[in-house]
Order: structure tokens, then C-alpha cells, then sequence
């Protein structure tokens, strides 16, 4: 039986695997049989192992809703100390994700205004769930690092994930020769401020009222995201109208659902702050 990797190894490949996901969301050449090569006798692993282990780091990367090589499929029976090891090398390079992906999470001038529409496919339910203990292990990860805040508090990305949801309604409208409605769509958040309880005021074919949130993420379709309680209310209120657009897959190839009030239908919702007052 094989020797429980030490943190020396585990910093190693995970550095190794980093230099081949900044290359690879880069668009650039990469070997990933030299990356292997090269891993082998400086950290003692035969191949096999080593591919195993690269697997391991998507899975830890998927679990915290970051980007992960394609070529790695994720494997999700590995140590605890992986996940520390790839969160080292995070705190280590606090700059590297908004560096690495900035050109790749922000679409182009060219696309906004060509105004390409996004693939908007079925939202996640029971029936389309990972194994159980796939989505148990990616749970825990994303609760243990609270994913969903730090999604919450990316303004790059938040404001990124907007811009391509209104460039979306655009282009959707004027597809359908609402070019009077498409000129009457506005980026509240942007314009307004976060007070609305949405983001984008946009509109149906036939002029009713689309009343968007937008949450964006880097991850895959089932990242945690936040919801405010004035987000909450305003969907309770305008049911017919409200909706929430989920980005997903965003720094490469961005994906989206659509989630209709009530909300509960879709997600468990879980208070995750309390207001406190002095008696």
C-alpha cells in the first residue's frame, strides 16, 4: 500500500497543476505527459499516481467553485490534506484567479455588442444530482470555505456576470423584433444601486416584465450562491415577474438557468447572519 502523501508532495503537484490551469485558461500550448515526467522524481510518484492525484485537485477545485482542468476529470476519493494544500497555495497567490481569468471572465467588447445570446439550460434538481457522496464531499467543501460569500463578494465578477446577462435579454428581444423594448432595458444595479432587489429590468417578448437578480460564479451549476433578504421579499412580491439567472462555468464558457419565485421550490434556503441589538 502506497504512503500517504507528504505536505511537500502535495504543495508540489498542487503548484504543478496550477501552472497548467493558468495555461490552460490562457489558451496556451501545455504537455501535460511533460508536466508528469518532469513531477516523477521530484516527488518520488510514479504516473499513475500522479494523474490520480491531478484529478483529486479538480475535485478539490470544483468543491470551492473555481475553474479546474477539463482534461482532469474530477476524483473525489482523496486526503484531507489535499484540500489544505491547494488552499495554501491559494493564500500564497491571492492575486492569481482574478489575474489568470480576467480576460476570460470578461466578454469581449465585441460580443456585448454583437450581443450573443447565453446557453440557458434546465435548472439542478434531484434527478439531475451527481452520486450522493459526490455532492456530499462538494457540499461540505464549499460550506467549509463559504464559496457563496466569496462569490458574494467578488464585485468583478458580480458586475461581469450582469453585463453578460444584459447583453443576453438584448439580444434575445431583438431577436424577436422587440427593438423598442430592447432599448427600454435598464442595469438597475448599475444605474440605481443594490436596493431594487434586482439587478437587470428587462421584458418578455410581450412586454411584461422581466425583473432579473443575477448570480455568477466561476464554478459548476450547484456552487451555493447568496440571496439577500430584500431579494427575497421583492420575489415574494413580484412573483410573476421576478427571476433569478444563475451564471455558471463563467470564466470559461458561461452557462446559465433560470430559477422562478417561489424560490424554496428550487433551494434550501438557510440564514447564514443574524441582526443583532442592544436590549
Amino acid at each position: 500500500m502506497a504512503a500517504d502523501w507528504t505536505d511537500a508532495q502535495n504543495d508540489a503537484i498542487v503548484a504543478d497543476y496550477f501552472a497548467m490551469l493558468t495555461a490552460d485558461i490562457g489558451g496556451r500550448p501545455y504537455s501535460k505527459a511533460e508536466h508528469n515526467r518532469l513531477l516523477q522524481p521530484a516527488i518520488n510518484r510514479q504516473r499513475g499516481s500522479i494523474e490520480y492525484k491531478h484529478q483529486n485537485i479538480s475535485a478539490v477545485l470544483k468543491g470551492l467553485g473555481e475553474a479546474w482542468i477539463p482534461g482532469y476529470k474530477p476524483a473525489f476519493n482523496y486526503q484531507g490534506s489535499l484540500e489544505d494544500a491547494v488552499m495554501r497555495w491559494l493564500h500564497r497567490h491571492p492575486d492569481w484567479l482574478a489575474s489568470a481569468i480576467r480576460t476570460a471572465m470578461a466578454p469581449s467588447a465585441a460580443a456585448l455588442q454583437e450581443g450573443a445570446t447565453l446557453w440557458i439550460g434546465p435548472p439542478p434538481t434531484h434527478s439531475n444530482a451527481p452520486a450522493p457522496e459526490e455532492l456530499e464531499q462538494m457540499t461540505a467543501i464549499a460550506r467549509k470555505y463559504n464559496v457563496a460569500e466569496r462569490d458574494a463578494r467578488n464585485r468583478a465578477l458580480g458586475r461581469a456576470g450582469e453585463e453578460r446577462v444584459l447583453a443576453h435579454e438584448r439580444a434575445s428581444l431583438l431577436a424577436a423584433g422587440r427593438t423598442d423594448l430592447a432599448e427600454r432595458i435598464r442595469w438597475v444595479s448599475h444605474l440605481d444601486g443594490d436596493g431594487a432587489g434586482f439587478d437587470i429590468h428587462s421584458f418578455d417578448a410581450n412586454g411584461s416584465d422581466r425583473l432579473i437578480e443575477v448570480k455568477t460564479t466561476n464554478g459548476w451549476e450547484r456552487t451555493p450562491f447568496h440571496i439577500t433578504r430584500n431579494e427575497l421579499a421583492v420575489a415574494e412580491q413580484r412573483r410573476e415577474d421576478w427571476r433569478l439567472v444563475r451564471l455558471w462555468n463563467f470564466a470559461r464558457e458561461p452557462r446559465a438557468f433560470e430559477l422562478q419565485p417561489p424560490l424554496g421550490a428550487h433551494v434550501s434556503l438557510m440564514a447564514t447572519s443574524f441582526q443583532a441589538s442592544f436590549l
